[in-house]
Protein backbone atom coordinates (compact mmCIF):
# COMPACT_ATOMS: atom_id res chain seq x y z
CA UNK A 1 0.00 0.00 0.00
CA UNK A 2 1.72 3.15 -0.90
CA UNK A 3 1.90 6.08 1.65
CA UNK A 4 1.91 9.13 0.50
CA UNK A 5 4.49 12.47 1.91
CA UNK A 6 3.73 16.05 0.77
CA UNK A 7 3.63 15.93 -2.94
CA UNK A 8 5.80 12.35 -3.34
CA UNK A 9 4.86 8.78 -3.41
CA UNK A 10 6.56 6.09 -1.56
CA UNK A 11 6.12 2.48 -2.53
CA UNK A 12 7.66 -0.58 -1.41
CA UNK A 13 10.85 1.91 -0.52
CA UNK A 14 11.05 3.15 -4.29
CA UNK A 15 10.42 6.73 -5.03
CA UNK A 16 7.62 7.96 -7.38
CA UNK A 17 8.27 11.43 -8.87
CA UNK A 18 5.68 13.92 -8.37
CA UNK A 19 4.56 15.36 -11.61
CA UNK A 20 6.79 19.06 -11.22
CA UNK A 21 9.54 15.94 -11.32
CA UNK A 22 8.57 14.27 -14.25
CA UNK A 23 7.85 17.48 -15.88
CA UNK A 24 11.78 18.01 -15.55
CA UNK A 25 12.80 14.71 -16.02
CA UNK A 26 10.64 15.65 -19.32
CA UNK A 27 12.49 18.73 -20.07
CA UNK A 28 16.25 16.35 -19.84
CA UNK A 29 15.42 14.35 -21.95
CA UNK A 30 13.98 16.74 -24.75
CA UNK A 31 17.35 18.64 -24.11
CA UNK A 32 19.07 15.30 -24.65
CA UNK A 33 17.52 14.39 -27.69
CA UNK A 34 18.32 18.08 -28.85
CA UNK A 35 14.87 19.00 -29.19
CA UNK A 36 14.89 23.13 -30.06
CA UNK A 37 13.74 25.22 -26.80
CA UNK A 38 10.58 26.53 -28.04
CA UNK A 39 9.34 22.57 -28.65
CA UNK A 40 9.88 22.84 -24.41
CA UNK A 41 8.12 25.99 -23.99
CA UNK A 42 4.81 24.47 -25.25
CA UNK A 43 4.94 21.09 -22.54
CA UNK A 44 1.97 20.17 -21.20
CA UNK A 45 0.20 22.74 -23.81
CA UNK A 46 1.22 26.03 -21.67
CA UNK A 47 3.83 28.71 -23.08
CA UNK A 48 6.75 28.63 -20.89
CA UNK A 49 8.93 31.97 -19.64
CA UNK A 50 10.92 32.74 -22.81
CA UNK A 51 8.70 31.12 -25.29
CA UNK A 52 9.11 32.78 -28.71
CA UNK A 53 6.00 35.07 -28.75
CA UNK A 54 4.03 34.80 -32.44
CA UNK A 55 4.80 37.94 -33.87
CA UNK A 56 2.02 38.38 -35.55
CA UNK A 57 -0.45 37.73 -32.94
CA UNK A 58 1.26 40.56 -30.87
CA UNK A 59 0.78 43.17 -34.09
CA UNK A 60 -2.49 44.18 -32.78
CA UNK A 61 -0.67 45.51 -29.47
CA UNK A 62 1.87 47.26 -31.63
CA UNK A 63 -0.52 49.12 -33.61
CA UNK A 64 -2.08 50.27 -30.24
CA UNK A 65 1.15 51.52 -28.65
CA UNK A 66 1.97 53.42 -32.63
CA UNK A 67 -1.44 55.12 -32.11
CA UNK A 68 -1.59 55.94 -28.51
CA UNK A 69 2.19 57.07 -28.51
CA UNK A 70 1.89 59.09 -31.11
CA UNK A 71 -1.25 60.91 -30.13
CA UNK A 72 0.67 60.80 -26.59
CA UNK A 73 3.52 62.65 -28.22
CA UNK A 74 1.13 65.29 -30.03
CA UNK A 75 -0.11 66.23 -26.07
CA UNK A 76 -3.36 65.55 -28.26
CA UNK A 77 -6.38 64.23 -26.18
CA UNK A 78 -8.54 61.31 -28.03
CA UNK A 79 -11.37 64.02 -28.13
CA UNK A 80 -8.80 66.21 -30.27
CA UNK A 81 -8.12 63.44 -32.26
CA UNK A 82 -11.51 62.51 -33.04
CA UNK A 83 -12.41 65.62 -34.10
CA UNK A 84 -9.53 65.71 -36.58
CA UNK A 85 -11.23 62.81 -37.85
CA UNK A 86 -14.54 64.13 -37.44
CA UNK A 87 -15.57 61.01 -35.91
CA UNK A 88 -17.09 60.38 -32.05
CA UNK A 89 -14.60 60.57 -29.25
CA UNK A 90 -16.58 56.99 -28.44
CA UNK A 91 -15.16 55.91 -31.88
CA UNK A 92 -12.12 56.94 -32.09
CA UNK A 93 -11.02 55.41 -28.21
CA UNK A 94 -12.32 52.28 -30.35
CA UNK A 95 -9.86 52.79 -33.28
CA UNK A 96 -6.98 53.09 -30.45
CA UNK A 97 -8.37 49.99 -28.67
CA UNK A 98 -8.03 48.09 -31.37
CA UNK A 99 -11.69 47.40 -31.82
CA UNK A 100 -11.83 48.20 -35.71
CA UNK A 101 -14.24 45.79 -38.00
CA UNK A 102 -11.44 46.29 -40.65
CA UNK A 103 -8.73 49.04 -41.65
CA UNK A 104 -9.33 50.05 -44.96
CA UNK A 105 -6.60 52.60 -46.49
CA UNK A 106 -8.94 55.78 -46.27
CA UNK A 107 -9.18 55.24 -42.45
CA UNK A 108 -5.26 54.56 -42.23
CA UNK A 109 -4.30 57.45 -44.43
CA UNK A 110 -7.14 59.57 -42.30
CA UNK A 111 -5.39 58.55 -38.95
CA UNK A 112 -1.83 59.26 -40.34
CA UNK A 113 -3.11 62.86 -41.22
CA UNK A 114 -4.55 63.63 -37.99
CA UNK A 115 -1.41 62.36 -36.15
CA UNK A 116 1.05 63.51 -38.55
CA UNK A 117 2.41 60.82 -39.37
CA UNK A 118 5.88 61.09 -41.08
CA UNK A 119 6.29 58.96 -44.19
CA UNK A 120 7.99 56.21 -41.83
CA UNK A 121 5.31 56.25 -39.20
CA UNK A 122 2.88 56.03 -42.18
CA UNK A 123 4.33 52.91 -43.39
CA UNK A 124 4.75 51.10 -40.24
CA UNK A 125 1.19 52.05 -39.41
CA UNK A 126 0.28 50.18 -42.24
CA UNK A 127 2.40 47.20 -41.83
CA UNK A 128 1.10 46.58 -38.54
CA UNK A 129 -2.64 47.13 -39.27
CA UNK A 130 -2.61 45.18 -42.63
CA UNK A 131 0.15 44.26 -43.25
CA UNK A 132 1.14 45.80 -46.37
CA UNK A 133 2.92 48.93 -47.59
CA UNK A 134 0.66 51.75 -48.08
CA UNK A 135 1.06 51.06 -51.97
CA UNK A 136 1.54 48.21 -53.48
CA UNK A 137 5.11 47.31 -54.07
CA UNK A 138 6.29 45.44 -57.45
CA UNK A 139 9.06 43.75 -54.85
CA UNK A 140 9.18 40.62 -52.80
CA UNK A 141 12.68 40.55 -50.86
CA UNK A 142 12.15 37.75 -49.21
CA UNK A 143 12.29 35.26 -51.99
CA UNK A 144 14.57 36.72 -54.55
CA UNK A 145 13.53 35.61 -58.48
CA UNK A 146 16.22 33.90 -60.25
CA UNK A 147 18.44 35.86 -62.65
CA UNK A 148 18.08 35.30 -66.41
CA UNK A 149 21.02 36.24 -68.69
CA UNK A 150 19.25 39.68 -69.25
CA UNK A 151 19.15 40.63 -65.37
CA UNK A 152 22.72 39.52 -65.07
CA UNK A 153 23.53 42.09 -67.84
CA UNK A 154 21.21 44.34 -66.24
CA UNK A 155 23.18 44.19 -62.95
CA UNK A 156 26.78 44.37 -64.70
CA UNK A 157 25.47 47.49 -66.35
CA UNK A 158 24.23 49.37 -63.46
CA UNK A 159 27.92 48.36 -61.29
CA UNK A 160 28.78 50.12 -64.10
CA UNK A 161 26.77 53.08 -64.04
CA UNK A 162 26.82 53.56 -60.13
CA UNK A 163 30.67 53.28 -60.15
CA UNK A 164 31.02 56.29 -62.48
CA UNK A 165 28.83 58.52 -59.98
CA UNK A 166 31.25 60.77 -57.17
CA UNK A 167 28.35 60.09 -54.70
CA UNK A 168 28.73 56.95 -52.58
CA UNK A 169 26.11 54.51 -53.33
CA UNK A 170 25.43 51.04 -52.78
CA UNK A 171 22.54 48.74 -53.17
CA UNK A 172 20.58 46.46 -50.27
CA UNK A 173 18.56 43.82 -49.84
CA UNK A 174 15.86 43.61 -46.79
CA UNK A 175 18.86 42.85 -44.78
CA UNK A 176 20.87 45.58 -45.04
CA UNK A 177 23.24 43.41 -46.52
CA UNK A 178 25.07 45.02 -49.30
CA UNK A 179 24.54 43.75 -52.73
CA UNK A 180 26.67 45.95 -54.65
CA UNK A 181 28.86 49.31 -53.98
CA UNK A 182 30.51 52.11 -55.89
CA UNK A 183 33.81 53.18 -54.81
CA UNK A 184 33.28 56.14 -53.61
CA UNK A 185 31.48 54.74 -51.10
CA UNK A 186 33.83 52.33 -50.47
CA UNK A 187 36.50 54.92 -49.77
CA UNK A 188 34.51 56.22 -47.24
CA UNK A 189 35.04 53.03 -45.02
CA UNK A 190 38.64 53.12 -46.36
CA UNK A 191 40.00 53.58 -42.71
CA UNK A 192 37.66 51.19 -40.96
CA UNK A 193 39.40 48.06 -39.20
CA UNK A 194 38.35 44.57 -39.60
CA UNK A 195 35.86 43.17 -37.95
CA UNK A 196 34.08 39.46 -38.53
CA UNK A 197 30.23 40.61 -38.88
CA UNK A 198 29.65 44.08 -38.53
CA UNK A 199 31.99 45.50 -42.14
CA UNK A 200 30.17 48.72 -43.75
CA UNK A 201 30.46 47.15 -47.04
CA UNK A 202 28.84 44.00 -45.57
CA UNK A 203 26.14 44.92 -44.09
CA UNK A 204 25.11 49.04 -42.64
CA UNK A 205 23.12 48.31 -39.84
CA UNK A 206 25.31 45.78 -38.45
CA UNK A 207 27.85 48.42 -38.77
CA UNK A 208 26.31 51.14 -37.39
CA UNK A 209 25.57 49.04 -34.28
CA UNK A 210 28.26 46.80 -33.65
CA UNK A 211 31.68 48.24 -35.03
CA UNK A 212 33.52 50.03 -32.65
CA UNK A 213 35.00 52.21 -35.55
CA UNK A 214 31.41 53.53 -36.26
CA UNK A 215 31.48 56.91 -34.14
CA UNK A 216 34.66 57.76 -35.84
CA UNK A 217 32.74 58.12 -39.27
CA UNK A 218 29.06 58.07 -37.79
CA UNK A 219 28.86 61.29 -36.36
CA UNK A 220 26.33 61.80 -33.88
CA UNK A 221 26.52 58.34 -33.21
CA UNK A 222 23.41 58.80 -31.40
CA UNK A 223 21.02 59.51 -33.66
CA UNK A 224 22.34 57.28 -36.24
CA UNK A 225 22.20 54.55 -33.49
CA UNK A 226 18.18 55.33 -33.00
CA UNK A 227 17.22 55.55 -37.00
CA UNK A 228 19.15 52.08 -37.45
CA UNK A 229 17.42 50.50 -34.72
CA UNK A 230 14.30 52.27 -36.06
CA UNK A 231 15.03 50.31 -39.31
CA UNK A 232 15.31 46.94 -37.46
CA UNK A 233 12.27 47.26 -36.16
CA UNK A 234 10.57 48.06 -39.15
CA UNK A 235 12.32 45.74 -41.36
CA UNK A 236 11.24 42.82 -38.45
CA UNK A 237 7.45 44.15 -38.74
CA UNK A 238 7.65 43.30 -42.32
CA UNK A 239 9.75 39.92 -41.98
CA UNK A 240 9.09 38.83 -38.71
CA UNK A 241 9.92 35.20 -39.47
CA UNK A 242 13.56 36.07 -40.88
CA UNK A 243 15.77 33.95 -38.98
CA UNK A 244 19.15 36.77 -39.63
CA UNK A 245 16.82 39.55 -38.84
CA UNK A 246 16.21 38.24 -35.32
CA UNK A 247 19.38 37.17 -34.62
CA UNK A 248 20.46 40.77 -35.39
CA UNK A 249 17.87 41.66 -32.21
CA UNK A 250 19.26 39.10 -30.37
CA UNK A 251 22.50 40.73 -30.49
CA UNK A 252 20.83 44.06 -29.88
CA UNK A 253 19.38 42.63 -26.38
CA UNK A 254 22.69 41.00 -25.32
CA UNK A 255 24.51 44.45 -25.36
CA UNK A 256 23.24 46.28 -22.38
CA UNK A 257 23.06 49.62 -23.98
CA UNK A 258 21.80 49.01 -27.66
CA UNK A 259 19.33 47.07 -25.47
CA UNK A 260 17.95 49.85 -23.19
CA UNK A 261 18.09 52.20 -26.42
CA UNK A 262 16.10 49.14 -28.41
CA UNK A 263 13.59 49.26 -25.63
CA UNK A 264 12.92 52.60 -23.97
CA UNK A 265 14.15 55.59 -26.61
CA UNK A 266 13.89 53.77 -30.01
CA UNK A 267 10.38 53.51 -29.39
CA UNK A 268 9.72 56.95 -28.29
CA UNK A 269 11.94 58.17 -31.16
CA UNK A 270 9.42 56.55 -33.78
CA UNK A 271 6.41 57.90 -32.08
CA UNK A 272 8.03 61.43 -32.08
CA UNK A 273 10.28 63.24 -34.71
CA UNK A 274 12.97 60.37 -35.45
CA UNK A 275 12.35 57.50 -38.45
CA UNK A 276 14.66 54.88 -40.04
CA UNK A 277 17.29 55.15 -42.12
CA UNK A 278 14.93 54.98 -45.91
CA UNK A 279 12.55 57.23 -44.04
CA UNK A 280 14.27 60.49 -42.91
CA UNK A 281 13.07 62.24 -45.48
CA UNK A 282 14.62 65.93 -45.11
CA UNK A 283 16.77 65.02 -42.19
CA UNK A 284 21.15 65.57 -42.72
CA UNK A 285 22.91 63.36 -40.53
CA UNK A 286 26.81 64.29 -40.30
CA UNK A 287 29.32 62.09 -41.59
CA UNK A 288 32.68 62.00 -41.23
CA UNK A 289 34.52 61.29 -44.41
CA UNK A 290 38.71 60.20 -44.22
CA UNK A 291 39.70 62.63 -47.00
CA UNK A 292 41.24 65.76 -44.83
CA UNK A 293 39.69 67.95 -47.80
CA UNK A 294 36.18 66.56 -47.08
CA UNK A 295 36.54 66.52 -43.33
CA UNK A 296 32.57 66.72 -41.91
CA UNK A 297 29.92 66.29 -43.63
CA UNK A 298 26.02 66.33 -44.17
CA UNK A 299 24.98 63.23 -44.89
CA UNK A 300 21.17 62.68 -46.52
CA UNK A 301 20.00 59.19 -47.43
CA UNK A 302 18.17 59.18 -50.57
CA UNK A 303 16.55 55.84 -52.10
CA UNK A 304 16.05 55.42 -55.50
CA UNK A 305 15.64 52.57 -56.51
CA UNK A 306 14.55 51.18 -60.63
CA UNK A 307 12.12 48.67 -61.37
CA UNK A 308 14.24 46.15 -62.35
CA UNK A 309 16.25 46.36 -58.93
CA UNK A 310 12.86 46.06 -57.43
CA UNK A 311 11.93 43.30 -58.75
CA UNK A 312 14.86 41.54 -57.48
CA UNK A 313 14.37 42.85 -53.65
CA UNK A 314 16.95 45.07 -53.95
CA UNK A 315 17.13 49.32 -53.01
CA UNK A 316 19.38 51.78 -54.08
CA UNK A 317 20.62 54.08 -51.45
CA UNK A 318 22.85 56.82 -52.50
CA UNK A 319 24.61 59.43 -49.49
CA UNK A 320 24.13 63.27 -50.53
CA UNK A 321 26.94 64.77 -48.90
CA UNK A 322 26.10 68.63 -48.09
CA UNK A 323 27.20 70.76 -45.82
CA UNK A 324 28.33 70.00 -42.34
CA UNK A 325 26.68 73.29 -40.57
CA UNK A 326 23.42 72.59 -42.75
CA UNK A 327 23.89 69.11 -41.26
CA UNK A 328 24.42 70.36 -37.97
CA UNK A 329 21.93 72.74 -37.12
CA UNK A 330 19.51 69.90 -38.60
CA UNK A 331 20.89 67.50 -36.10
CA UNK A 332 20.74 69.81 -33.17
CA UNK A 333 17.06 70.42 -33.49
CA UNK A 334 15.80 66.70 -34.55
CA UNK A 335 17.54 65.72 -30.96
CA UNK A 336 16.20 68.77 -29.25
CA UNK A 337 12.64 67.68 -30.12
CA UNK A 338 13.10 64.80 -29.49
CA UNK A 339 14.43 65.06 -25.99
CA UNK A 340 11.78 68.12 -25.42
CA UNK A 341 9.20 65.60 -25.87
Amino acid sequence: MPVFKGNMEVRSGSRVLSQTQRAGAARRTLRERGEPRDSRAKEDGKVRPGAAEDPAASRPKRLQKLIQGRREFLKLSQEDVATRLELSTRAYGNWERGVVKEWTDQKLYGLAEALEMTPFQTERLFWLAVDRAPQPELRSPVRQPQQDASTAAFLGDYSVMINALALPAFLIDHRWNIRMSNSAFRELFRAVHPHPTAMPTDNFLRFGLFHPDASQILEGHVAWKLSMLAQLAASLERYDDDAVLQAMRREVYLDPALREMYLQDMPAWTYGPGADLLHHGGTVRLLRHPDPGLGLKGCRFVEETPRPLQAQGLTRITLVLTDANDGAAAEKQHLQSFHAA
